[in-house]
């Protein structure tokens, strides 16, 4: 399988907003660029491997770089319903993948990548067209829930998808360092410089 390159997970119209021609300014469109921007920085920790080398583990953890790229499309994708509202009101532990962290031996990093992408895409699309983030949210109950009721505003669960991508950008640079010695930083400032 070849190396798979980086690519934005953005929509040509960008992270901030429809194409119309209207202001890309606001509370919305930084949240939302920082969001697209912190997901090109993970990208570069994944870019250029082999799906053998996305399912090493390079490290005493389980963590592999194709089961980190899988997580997060589905973080993506989990929150999103959250905020649409197609989410089940209830998740127990017989619901959950076991696999959901793991890039198991008939998936592609290239798969995951499309996933990754497309949910990208489609949250950052709701979270454009959602008309107040101030819009209260009651979140699905989990194994791991306190006993009340959790309840979110919209603004909440996208920084909490911010730093989930974050803090998985963290694992994934040391995951990548240990598995070939890539530095993210140095290719973060390469394609800074146009790549040279």
């Amino acid at each position: 399988m070849e190396p798979t390159e980086p690519t934005s997970p953005i929509s040509s119209a960008g992270p901030a907003g429809p194409a119309d021609g209207s202001p890309r300014t606001g509370e919305r469109q930084d949240l939302l660029a920082m969001v697209a921007d912190q997901r090109t920085n993970f990208l570069y920790a994944v870019a250029g491997l082999t799906d053998e080398q996305a399912r090493t583990r390079s490290t005493v953890s389980e963590l592999t770089l194709g089961g980190i790229v899988k997580h997060l499309a589905d973080v993506q994708r989990s929150w999103l319903s959250v905020i649409d509202g197609t989410a089940a009101p209830e998740v127990g532990w017989a619901d959950l993948d076991p696999d959901g962290n793991r890039m198991t031996e008939d998936e592609t990093l290239a798969g995951h990548l499309d996933a990754f992408h497309a949910a990208a895409e489609a949250f950052d699309r709701t979270v454009r067209e959602e008309p107040d983030l101030g819009r209260a949210v009651t979140l699905p109950r989990y194994p791991w829930s306190p006993p009340e009721p959790l309840v979110w505003t919209v603004r909440h669960i996208l920084l909490h998808v911010f730093r989930e991508i974050a803090h998985h950008s963290g694992h994934s640079d040391i995951v990548r360092e240990a598995l070939d010695g890539a530095s993210t930083t140095e290719q973060m400032a390469k394609a800074a410089m146009g790549g040279e």
